[in-house]
């Protein structure tokens, strides 16, 4: 069982409101993920993804991950995936598996970077599925620590590490889990393990 499933994982009903607010009003987030926290904006809003990079200290170039509560948050960013794939990612999500698939010609590229590909999860944690559903879509997710540095597993360490994010949202993550694995949608390899 992950830790954050024994833990208290509600988000109140307030809290979910100012972080909604902030999404739309282009802030930067701290919130829980299955593994640690992450940093997280509204993935249109170029300012917000700018803002974000100079917090992460993370070159454009290198791209994000999208999180989304469901497939459909994700779909005007992706291209249709083929059946075989659709299949696999039914049965790794949701959960703490990434996939990189073909980027809709559409995608912006402080999104995908250098890449034709774009890394998106439907995300298994309770907290982060609940912001991605009252915010009416996905949000960026990237670890919430500056490029080099360990990544935070606490709000407080991502609270010292990113000292200015706009709001942080408590939560639990599974301290014991290794960051989510990253799988190829176009060849189906595992490019990271959990």
């Amino acid at each position: 069982m992950p830790f954050y499933a024994a833990m208290s994982t509600h988000i109140s009903g307030v809290m979910l409101g100012r972080a909604t607010r902030t999404l739309q009003a282009g802030g930067v987030i701290a919130y829980p993920t299955e593994a640690v926290y992450g940093l997280g904006c509204d993935p249109l809003n170029p300012l917000a993804v700018e803002r974000l990079l100079a917090i992460k200290q993370r070159p454009v170039e290198k791209g994000l991950i999208l999180i989304a509560s469901r497939f459909d948050q994700l779909a005007p960013f992706v291209q249709p995936p083929p059946p075989e794939i659709q299949r696999r990612l039914e049965e790794t999500w949701p959960g703490p598996v990434t996939w990189l698939l073909p980027a809709n010609a559409m995608t912006p590229r402080w999104l995908r970077g250098q890449h034709s590909t774009l890394a998106v999860r439907v995300t298994a944690h309770p907290v982060a599925a609940a912001l991605c559903e009252a915010f009416g879509g996905a949000i960026v997710s990237t670890s919430a620590n500056p490029t080099g540095r360990p990544p935070a597993r606490t709000a407080l360490q991502s609270r010292l590490r990113c000292r200015t994010v706009d709001l942080t949202v408590h939560g639990a993550v599974d301290r014991s889990a290794r960051p989510t694995a990253i799988h190829d949608g176009v060849s189906g390899a595992v490019l990271r393990s959990s």
